[in-house]
């Protein structure tokens, strides 16, 4: 069970109710909107992985070949991970509360444009515009959570909890969607995101504080960065995610990739000189914000890869229906729900990098686990293992990794913090699945180059534990316990 902080709760009650207002009254009240905050930001990571198991009756439904497929899943990630850091920098600037309230409300109307959409071009645009509302709500809703704990012990105790929220929607989303897919239609998955967008646009004005930066502080938009950082962002995700039904060497791999680093690194010279940087020079790389941000992503592949190679390998390997699949991912999701309260309380009594670096190391065991999946593979021994390990080192790495982002991070950089944060979530499953099914090329069978994935991923997880350490170290600035 979820755990709320309760630091600084008696500070909060509004003017009209001092006197009358109890701590137990305000603890409620903060526990109600952390959850509902949480709640949002476990269904913007759900509507990412929702669209896995349903592909396959989407393309029968509308025609469509791999490629189209390829674009109706990327669709909402690709607006999602390139607009993030002007979302979190609209955060910073105008109040979170304000803008968690307009990306919600985006958000929620495509979602809910998204069950009725009479063909693929119509789904691909609501996707993209779900992935823009997702993009200002996000980081906006970290805003607002820094707002709700102005503690920073307490704040880092919500961070803790945060990130497993953000893991949890992950898994949910492929079992929620095979379950609806199977009873009813793919269409009804969209209800999910447009009943929880409907809660928070209900209870965003009583419920959250606004998480607006003071007035000395207000910090100008830098339009160049954002733009250069948007279609940096966008256009090289779309360049990786290409290469899994296109050779390296083409040109639809390599053009959007090529064009994608020059404007990433056009932003970066930009960055360097315009007074109120989008992404402050520094920002992202001290140290332990840099072992948050890469375990962040790492922990991202991961639950991206384990999804795709999953709802692949049981629905065309082991010709499972969809509602088999979903019950696939049950372990999966289990262990994720049981070790996510734990993680939380792992972070405030180790601290937050130790907590990561277990997480990463519990991970590589996982995915060690399950080098040993073939097209006869037992599920119950053969997978359900690995099933369970992952999870687990993903609630601690995700609790973890949420603090060190967020920790020593400035009232005016809160949005920023979340922006970041969230960048390195969405990006995790372009990057690792693009890096990880070349891996899986290189073999002549497919299970077979799954199981060599799954083994670069346990080593990619161990050096990335053995660089932690000593970056973790050195950073002289305590993570919030």
């Amino acid at each position: 069970m979820t755990t709320i902080p309760d630091d600084g709760l008696a500070e909060r009650a509004g003017p009209a109710d001092a006197g009358t207002a109890t701590r137990p009254d305000a603890r409620h009240r903060t526990g109600l909107a952390f959850a509902v905050l949480a709640v949002v930001q476990a269904s913007l990571i759900f509507t990412i992985t929702l669209i896995s198991v349903p592909l396959p009756d989407i393309g029968r439904e509308f025609g469509l070949g791999s490629a189209d497929l390829v674009l109706v899943q990327a669709a909402y990630g690709l607006p999602y991970s390139g607009l993030l850091l002007f979302g979190g920098r609209l955060a910073d600037r105008f109040g979170g509360r304000r803008v968690f309230a307009a990306g919600l409300a985006v958000f929620g109307l495509a979602s809910a444009t998204a069950a009725v959409v009479p063909g693929f071009e119509a789904l691909v645009a609501v996707r993209f515009t779900q992935g823009i509302g997702a993009a200002l709500t996000a980081p906006a809703a970290v805003a607002v959570l820094r707002a709700l704990f102005p503690s920073p012990a307490a704040f880092g105790r919500a961070m803790a909890t945060w990130g497993g929220m953000s893991v949890l929607g992950a898994t949910l989303g492929p079992l929620v969607s095979g379950v609806v897919t199977t009873w009813v239609s793919w269409r009804w998955m969209f209800a999910v995101p447009v009943a929880v967008a409907v809660l928070g646009l209900a209870v965003t004005r009583g419920m959250f504080p606004e998480g607006r930066a003071g007035s000395s502080s207000v910090v100008g938009l830098d339009p160049a960065g954002a733009v250069l950082a948007t279609l940096g962002i966008s256009v090289g995700s779309y360049g990786l995610i290409a290469s899994g039904d296109h050779p390296w060497s083409s040109t639809t791999v390599l053009v959007p990739l090529g064009v994608g680093v020059v404007l990433l690194a056009a932003f970066v010279a930009v960055e360097r000189r315009v007074r109120d940087p989008l992404l402050p020079p520094g920002f992202a790389v001290e140290p332990r914000r840099l072992v948050g941000v890469v375990g962040i992503l790492l922990a991202a592949a991961a639950s991206g890869l384990v999804s795709f190679v999953l709802s692949v390998y049981l629905q065309q390997v082991r010709d499972w229906s969809p509602l088999e699949t979903a019950g696939g991912f049950v372990p999966f999701a289990v262990a994720l729900i049981a070790s996510n309260s734990a993680a939380a309380r792992l972070v405030g009594r180790f601290g937050a990098g130790p907590v990561t670096v277990a997480g990463l190391l519990v991970g590589a065991g996982g995915f060690a686990l399950l080098t040993g999946i073939a097209p006869d593979s037992s599920y119950p021994l053969g997978l359900a293992p690995g099933l369970v390990l992952l999870p687990i080192g993903a609630s601690l790495i995700f609790s973890g990794t949420a603090v060190l982002t967020t920790t020593n991070v400035p009232p005016h950089q809160v949005g920023l913090a979340g922006g970041v944060m969230n960048t390195a979530m969405e990006l995790g499953p372009t990057v690792g699945m693009a890096a990880l099914m070349a891996v899986a090329a290189t073999r002549a069978e497919v299970v077979n180059g799954y199981a060599w994935a799954f083994g670069t991923a346990a080593v990619v997880y161990v050096v990335a534990a053995l660089v932690a350490i000593p970056l973790l170290r050195r950073a002289t600035a305590p993570a919030a316990s």
